[in-house]
């Protein structure tokens, strides 16, 4: 097949970028021009926010299928749909778990009940859209400056799904993680069993919270599978791995993986230092299912969480984050709360 890539350089694209061309399939990158294409890629340069200016280029090239890696606004999906009408046959969009409406009960930006979890793709989506305030989109910005002032994966989605000329598949990609995590999400843990600490807080809360997540090989893999499998034409997928762990629980696996000795601590969300509770409600967790991608596509992940883990912690220890994306750590206040819990 011939597969076109829109941002597919990074942290994920490199690694579908790999997958696709094990399977022998004909690739091409459309991107800024700032990161270097793998071999035997071929190279379109261009701008996202003006995708239809690179009409020639796309016809050159005549892909079958589309992976985008950068939907984030409605508009511009529309832009990109449209540019690749009577070229392409199918369009592979990357989504977010936060499309759901538990995300936003999460975030308190929707009311009612608790959602059900497990969330499958027929569980509601958000009424309401953009769903981060604009700290937090300019927060993300710095990491990913794809993100637009309107960010918002619903509107894409229904562009992706509801053109009458290109066939669309939807995949709800959850916390990624693995070398090269920018969010470096498993770093806060390792960085304290790596300081040398005996005992780590945990906030009651965020200890039973509970979140999709998948390792970057094995979301690369769901997205090649879904790529090629002309089956998804028309199809929703999540993509996680499969139980939706605890934060507690996640860390019970990265600290055995480090063969820690200590102990984790739950206190309640009062009696722990300010900097470690998560914002919002924790009550709505966001696990998820991703059993149709596995019954549909036969989606079965490469890697193990084992093997995911180790290679994670490893790449955490010799890459730490910079200063500007180092979460707050205090171990004083954090002693101090264990020193007032055992009084």
């Amino acid at each position: 097949m011939r597969i076109l890539l829109i941002g597919g350089s990074g942290f994920i694209g490199s690694r579908v970028i790999r997958a696709l061309q094990l399977q022998g399939h004909t690739l091409a990158l459309f991107h800024h021009g700032t990161s270097t294409v793998p071999d035997r890629v071929t190279e379109i340069k261009g701008d996202r926010h003006q995708f239809s200016r690179s009409g020639p280029e796309l016809k050159a090239f005549a892909p079958d299928v589309v992976i985008d890696f950068l939907a984030s606004s409605g508009h511009e999906t529309a832009e990109v749909i449209s540019a690749l009408r009577g070229i392409a046959n199918r369009v592979v969009m990357l989504s977010s778990i936060d499309v759901y409406r538990a995300v936003g009960i999460s975030h308190g930006t929707e009311s009612g009940p608790l959602q059900e979890v497990p969330l499958t793709e027929e569980s509601e989506l958000r009424t309401s859209l953009r769903p981060y305030t604009l700290e937090m989109r300019e927060s993300s910005r710095r990491i990913f400056p794809w993100i637009t002032a309107d960010y918002d994966k619903i509107p894409s989605e229904r562009v992706v799904m509801n053109d009458p000329g290109i066939r669309g598949t939807v995949l709800r990609l959850p916390m990624t993680y693995g070398p090269g995590d920018r969010l470096h999400r498993v770093y806060p843990i390792v960085k304290r069993i790596s300081d040398g600490r005996r005992r780590i807080v945990f906030p009651q809360t965020l200890a039973a919270w509970r979140s999709p997540r998948g390792y970057v090989e094995n979301v690369a893999a769901a997205i090649a599978t879904a790529a090629i499998d002309d089956r998804a034409a028309g199809r929703i997928y999540n993509v996680c791995e499969e139980p939706s762990f605890s934060e507690l629980e996640w860390a019970q696996k990265i600290a055995a993986a480090m063969n820690w000795t200590g102990s984790f601590t739950v206190l309640p969300d009062d009696k722990t230092p300010p900097h470690l509770p998560r914002p919002g409600n924790a009550a709505q967790h966001w696990s998820a299912s991703s059993a149709r991608i596995r019954k549909e596509l036969g989606y079965i992940e490469p890697v193990s969480i084992g093997e995911a883990i180790r290679r994670t912690i490893e790449w955490e220890i010799n890459n730490p984050p910079t200063a500007g994306l180092v979460p707050p750590f205090d171990y004083a206040s954090e002693d101090a709360a264990l020193a007032r819990n055992e009084r």
